[in-house]
């Protein structure tokens, strides 16, 4: 059988990678967390001192930098030149960094061979901001996944409270708002749907139905 490339795409806090990651256990195929790569990279910006709006510096980074993916019990988990920072990479503080970070060309070059690289070899499902658009423009199957920044805001802050660096509504209303404006706006691929992906809001949606849904659209594209 042909290795099935699922590409889902969509705004921050829509709840990506946990619906890709249940979805690719029910269907037994790889999950990659494009947004835990560049993650990385911003932690190491944040942890380094370099400002993340100088270009030259952020890129001059780039060379010294180690980035693998390592998979324990069907998790992905990230090293950083041999370090596990997969729990590291989702402090606050890094959200901006990474978001800074994502927006440099340069950055997006480095880490584009790298992800190609895995869905070559496997059936995966990777989510991320360009993945149908850049990334996996032929993917087999492509998902716009969002919802109302209203209901991220709200995903957002019970995320950030299970993982004890609670922040209240306002505040992740408004990172919510400035990253979609970011993520939209940047020059290197900004965020869009690819024309043939398929819309999936999940507002009025919990987990479940979300993950239903999100499996029948693959099943109903007949690629799995």
């Amino acid at each position: 059988m042909n290795n099935i490339r699922i590409a889902i795409d969509g705004p921050s806090g829509a709840g990506k990678s946990t619906l890709a990651q249940a979805a690719a256990a029910a269907l037994g195929y790889i999950y990659v967390d494009t947004g835990a790569i560049y993650r990385t990279i911003g932690l190491h910006i944040w942890k380094s001192g370099v400002d993340p709006a100088d270009t030259e510096a952020v890129i001059a980074e780039l060379p010294g930098l180690r980035i693998e993916l390592h998979y324990e019990d069907g998790q992905q988990r990230m090293l950083l030149n041999g370090q596990d920072v997969t729990e590291e990479i989702r402090l606050p503080e890094v959200s901006q960094y990474t978001s800074a970070v994502s927006a440099i060309p340069a950055v997006r070059t480095f880490l584009l061979e790298m992800q190609r690289e895995l869905a070559r070899t496997q059936s995966v499902i990777m989510d991320g901001r360009d993945i149908g658009t850049v990334v996996l423009p032929d993917a087999e199957v492509k998902i716009f996944l969002t919802a109302s920044t209203q209901a991220r805001a709200e995903r957002r802050m019970l995320e950030l409270a299970r993982r004890g660096t609670p922040q209240d509504y306002e505040n992740v209303l408004k990172e919510i708002e400035e990253r979609d404006w970011r993520d939209t706006h940047r020059d290197a691929a900004p965020l869009q749907q690819a024309a043939d992906a398929i819309l999936l809001d999940t507002t009025a949606l919990d987990f479940q139905e979300s993950l239903d849904v999100l499996l029948k659209i693959v099943q109903e594209r007949g690629r799995t």
